[in-house]
């Protein structure tokens, strides 16, 4: 078992987030009767990644915690890892928050 499984982490797929980003193989946008077809908006897709956060961050809240307590079956390493995580999506999604607010930012700039 490699590393990066025993972290719970998975190797980029390219593909996968091609798809997720409603982008075809080439890199060029779907057309829009097979983007309706996948089910995948940007709304949801957004609305799972924040949720994702959300559980990684109460995880390592819970870690602590239990660390805290003494709890024999929590160990220095595991909440350690889970605080490392949850601070990587947090600092993830602020990164795509502030992106997102640069476009809109950008669009309601322009000369119409």
């Amino acid at each position: 078992m490699s590393d990066l499984m025993k972290l719970g982490l998975r190797p980029f797929d390219f593909q996968q987030a091609l798809s997720r980003a409603g982008l075809g193989p080439d890199g060029m946008p779907r057309t829009p009767g097979a983007e309706r077809g996948s089910g995948v908006d940007f709304r949801a897709a957004l609305s799972d990644a924040l949720k994702g956060v959300s559980e990684t961050q109460f995880e390592a809240q819970r870690l602590q915690r239990e660390l805290s307590l003494e709890n024999p079956a929590v160990g220095l390493e595991e909440t350690m890892l889970a605080m490392q995580k949850s601070q990587l999506g947090f600092q993830a999604t602020l990164q795509v928050r502030n992106r997102l607010v640069q476009a809109y930012s950008e669009i309601m700039n322009m000369q119409v």
